[in-house]
């Protein structure tokens, strides 16, 4: 009987405990590809890749519903890449960023 709920655990798709990302982008100029992440149940997550030929200054602002706002701040040379996390007191139910970047 274990192995039997174990193997339907194990079935279960990753995505049934996702929760929707809204991710808002003003990117200035600056070359950066944005990569939403949903890690767990209270871990969000933003990659940020710079593939153009300046650095870039960025600003990821996450919102999870009645909690303040949580910020992080990157500087991306050319050709970095960086993983933004943040962890919310209680479970995300809809997950918004606002990424801003500026080539510096």
């Amino acid at each position: 009987m274990n192995k039997l709920c174990c193997a339907l655990f194990a079935l279960l798709p990753i995505y049934a405990f996702a929760y929707p990302l809204e991710t808002e982008k003003h990117l200035n100029g600056a070359e950066i590809t944005v990569t939403p992440m949903d890690i767990d149940d209270t871990l969000g997550a933003v990659g940020l890749y710079n593939y153009g030929q300046a650095a870039a200054e960025c600003k990821v602002v996450f919102r999870n519903g009645p909690e303040a706002p949580r910020t992080r701040k990157a500087l991306l040379k050319p050709g970095d890449d960086i993983n933004l996390s943040v962890r919310f007191s209680r479970k995300i139910i809809k997950l918004r960023m606002d990424v801003e970047c500026k080539p510096s």
